[in-house]
């Protein structure tokens, strides 16, 4: 961990204008994940330094011992999406005068998670929170007794009653993610459902499997794309409006409501972009807006600033491709999501291209996009569905700037 360098990354023009295309490729799924996994070591580290000595750094040196004993198993301890948010709050409540206390036991069960999965004879002592111990990428544990608890490399037993495991989903890395206290940030703006039932596990895997497959068949590449950049699926509470969110504290997370396949589908094609592109914007300004909402986005009601608009434009540019992808294969309604994707896509791109706040690199990447949008005239929706498209979405915005008239005055485009 700490005895490694940093890698430095370089974005030529052909990658910028690969990722500005979203579609997927080697190189940039390699970089995001790069990026990712540097600004995780930079966070852990900040953390460190700014935390008393005495228990953490024990910890640190049990971590350190387990990616001696196994790399891979620590990485994906510390690179797991909840271990993100736990780092970024810790941190501010580290350098913070007032408020809550940091959660610096939390260091311990990421130490004991990492030697549980290295195979490491150890012995570590944490204090159950609400008489829970989490472990990431493990489960929770559930202690018969109050107290501190000694931990050893015999303490985690599936078959255990005390122990619940973390739920993988079917095929493969993914894991459905309804235990870990971090899953989801205090401030997000969407709910993480409690603990399912085996039944809610259960319809979670047949819509998860059901996505897998339509991905796999309109866009396998989208479909190795999400394999590769998502570690945990954490369902949405109950009554959430949204299908799916992102926290950027939580790169390879994406919180999602439960749906039917195909909508399934879409939303992990649309959060992977919201990814994607936070990896990117933690490497380039793209533009030196502030976070001002006085934006017409196509899909939402209120007005965004342009960093919202612009990850709006991304994420419906790469639907647009994956439903014309899924048109050409046959699937029933796909034209028409397409057509309506793109049209909105096309309606916006103007005004990303004229924001004066665009940073030197931001327009070509925004020239970027528009190509892969111009690219996608060939081949076009049946009849005048993308004409019809584009007449809904520009009725769509006059009524929207009639609702916003101290909007409309400087709305450029």
């Amino acid at each position: 961990m700490t005895a490694h360098p940093l890698p430095g990354f370089t974005v030529g023009a052909p990658l910028l204008a690969a990722l500005a295309s979203t579609e997927p490729s080697p190189e940039g799924t390699a970089l995001v994940r790069g990026v990712r996994w540097s600004k995780r070591l930079v966070l852990l580290r900040g953390v460190l330094d700014a935390a008393p000595g005495g228990e953490s750094a024990e910890h640190w040196a049990l971590l350190e011992e387990a990616e001696r004993r196994d790399p891979a198993a620590v990485r994906d301890v510390l690179h797991y999406p909840s271990t993100g948010v736990w780092a970024e709050e810790t941190l501010r409540r580290l350098h913070a005068r007032r408020g809550p206390a940091p959660d610096l036991g939390h260091l311990g069960a990421l130490a004991v998670a990492a030697a549980l999965r290295a195979g490491l004879e150890f012995k570590a002592t944490l204090r159950p929170a609400q008489g829970r111990l989490a472990l990431p990428t493990l489960g929770i544990l559930r202690p018969a007794r109050p107290g501190p608890q000694v931990l050893t490399e015999r303490s985690w037993d599936p078959e255990d009653p005390a122990v619940l495991a973390l739920h993988t989903l079917p095929g493969g890395h993914a894991a459905l993610d309804d235990l870990d206290p971090y899953r989801a940030s205090a401030a997000a703006p969407v709910r993480p459902a409690r603990r399912l039932t085996p039944r809610g596990h259960k319809r979670w895997d047949t819509q998860w499997a059901g996505a897998l497959t339509l991905l796999e068949r309109y866009d396998t590449v989208r479909a190795g794309e999400a394999a590769a950049l998502l570690r945990s699926i954490v369902p949405l509470a109950g009554g959430s409006r949204s299908t799916g969110a992102t926290l950027p504290a939580a790169p390879g997370s994406v919180l999602a409501r439960g749906q039917a396949p195909p909508a399934l589908a879409a939303t992990l094609v649309h959060e992977v972009q919201h990814g994607k592109l936070a990896a990117l914007g933690d490497l380039l300004a793209l533009h030196t807006a502030d976070r001002t909402p006085c934006y017409w986005a196509p899909w939402r009601a209120d007005p965004r600033p342009l960093e919202g608009l612009l990850h709006g434009t991304y994420a419906h540019l790469a639907l647009a491709g994956y439903w014309q992808r899924a048109a050409l294969y046959g699937a029933r309604g796909a034209w028409a999501q397409h057509a309506r994707c793109r049209a909105q896509v096309a309606a916006v791109l103007p005004v990303l291209r004229a924001a004066p706040q665009l940073t030197r690199v931001g327009r070509q990447f925004i020239e970027a996009m528009a190509d892969a949008e111009r690219a996608m005239d060939e081949p076009a929706p049946p009849g005048d569905q993308y004409l019809t498209a584009r007449r809904a979405v520009a009725r769509e915005r006059r009524a929207w700037y009639e609702a916003h008239p101290e909007l409309a005055v400087s709305a450029p485009g």
